[in-house]
């Protein structure tokens, strides 16, 4: 019988957050106000060990990676690509935003984030992060991971985690 070791390692620090601005759709026609979170993200990788250093993956290179990837929308506005009820459009150095129809909000095209995502809820926050996670750990060819998850808080006692099986 073959015993096949799996091993997970998390990186949570208080350098992987952004501060965003977003608003969310809701069923029916209801939308909500422009507001912000202080976010913060935590991910999970697990997966057998590399052969030579022992460890699933060098930490310095997770924190990097989310650091990098949390920078990117920091201090943004978060505006999702994939809501029916959203249209967002680039105009030059603007995006303006329009909800259900009705012109909403125009922004510095500076200062927004255009995510595919269809609303900019801490769920889809999470499930793109690990999309770009998966994305970016992909290049390096002698990882065996076979899990994923990153959890995104918005506020103290509210996150939420997304989690994929890799491989």
């Amino acid at each position: 019988m073959s015993t096949h070791k799996q091993f997970k390692v998390a990186v949570t620090k208080d350098n992987l957050v952004f501060a965003s601005a977003h608003f969310i759709t809701f069923p029916g026609h209801r939308c909500e106000r422009l507001h912000g979170h202080n976010y913060r993200t935590r991910v999970v990788v697990e997966g057998g060990l590399n052969r030579e250093a022992h460890y699933v993956l060098d930490f310095a290179e997770l924190k990097h990676l989310m650091k990098r990837l949390t920078d990117e929308i920091d201090h943004k506005v978060l505006l999702p690509l994939q809501n029916p009820k959203i249209e967002v459009r680039e105009e030059g150095d603007t995006v303006s935003v329009a909800v259900m129809g009705r012109p909403r909000y125009v922004f510095p095209r500076d200062d927004c984030a255009l995510l595919p995502v269809p609303n900019t809820t801490v769920e889809m926050l999470a499930q793109y992060l690990a999309g770009r996670v998966r994305q970016e750990l992909a290049g390096s060819g002698d990882l065996d991971l076979t899990a994923l998850e990153v959890e995104v808080e918005e506020t103290i006692g509210q996150a939420a985690t997304y989690r994929e099986s890799l491989g």
